[in-house]
């Protein structure tokens, strides 16, 4: 390749690159559950295209989408590791779709706090598998190009991939009721009103506090309906002392925007799984660098 190349010249390359990438960040942000490291998955792509004869690639976009694939899935074997010494719970990085309510995709799938937390469980080619067919409507014979196994073992992977979501999807409730729920957890949660919070929280609900260890939050889960509600009422009073609220769609679901005063930045995004038996998980989302990639500052 010469030491200089000209924008002409990189005109299609770069048409091409342009016109999928929100497919391959979706792509990979799903498999991951980080918008960072999405990036870094795409930038590595676009670098492997530049060097590529792109004369011989017959379906680019299939070209790029595999590449991607195959980045994340050898990316996710390391961020397992990662997320196991990870300080106090690891969740995903939230992503505002506001704008992209699907992000890239054909579906909105595999986008929900829900459905990243589980996927987590899984392989990652067991991810990827299911985030091609159930988000991007892959057929098997193209998600067995892309992860190098047959055909008949793509659909296992799905099948297997679908069984562990099973049970989410099926108590999972509307956006509305979802949003419902949530309002009336930080009203509550504001007043420090303990039945409130009862009332509106399952048996066997959760509470997850990702800090990073950068800043003071719970190391480890809160389990149980009267745990969680005593636990959120204890900080209640100095927790929300001057803090505005606002909601926003992050991950295709409502999502409280929390700042001290008139602060530009966020110090802190919560939101819940909701399903028919009332609030899940209560996902508090305060690490500062996953806050700064989620919402960087007031639009």
């Amino acid at each position: 390749m010469p030491e200089t190349t000209s924008d002409d010249a990189w005109g299609p390359a770069l048409e091409v690159f342009g016109a999928t990438r929100g497919r391959l960040f979706g792509i990979a942000y799903r498999m991951l559950g980080s918008a960072s490291e999405a990036e870094d998955i795409v930038q590595e792509t676009w670098l492997r295209w530049q060097a590529t004869d792109r004369d011989s690639v017959l379906n680019p976009a299939a070209f790029l989408a595999t590449t991607t694939t195959r980045l994340a899935i050898t990316a996710a074997t390391s961020a397992r590791a990662r997320h196991e010494s990870y300080v106090g719970p690891w969740l995903p990085e939230p992503v505002d779709t506001s704008d992209d309510p699907t992000l890239g995709a054909e579906r909105a799938e595999a986008l929900s706090f829900a459905v990243l937390l589980l996927l987590e469980k899984l392989t990652p080619t067991e991810r990827a598998a299911y985030v091609l067919r159930e988000a991007f409507d892959y057929s098997y014979g193209q998600i067995a190009e892309v992860v190098q196994l047959s055909e008949p073992a793509c659909r296992q992977l799905v099948s297997r991939a679908k069984k562990h979501l099973q049970a989410a999807s099926a108590r999972a409730v509307s956006g509305r009721e979802q949003e419902r729920l949530l309002s009336a957890f930080v009203s509550a949660a504001q007043r420090g009103d303990l039945e409130a919070l009862e009332r509106v929280l399952a048996a066997d609900v959760v509470s997850y506090s990702d800090g990073g260890g950068a800043v003071r939050a719970s190391r480890i889960p809160v389990l149980g309906r009267l745990r969680v509600a005593k636990f959120v009422r204890a900080f209640h009073e100095r927790f929300w002392q001057g803090v505005s609220v606002s909601t926003r769609q992050m991950n295709g679901q409502a999502t409280v925007v929390l700042r001290q005063g008139g602060a530009e930045h966020p110090f802190a995004l919560v939101t819940v799984v909701a399903s028919t038996e009332g609030i899940e998980q209560v996902l508090w989302m305060m690490n500062p660098a996953k806050l700064a990639a989620a919402v960087p500052g007031d639009r």
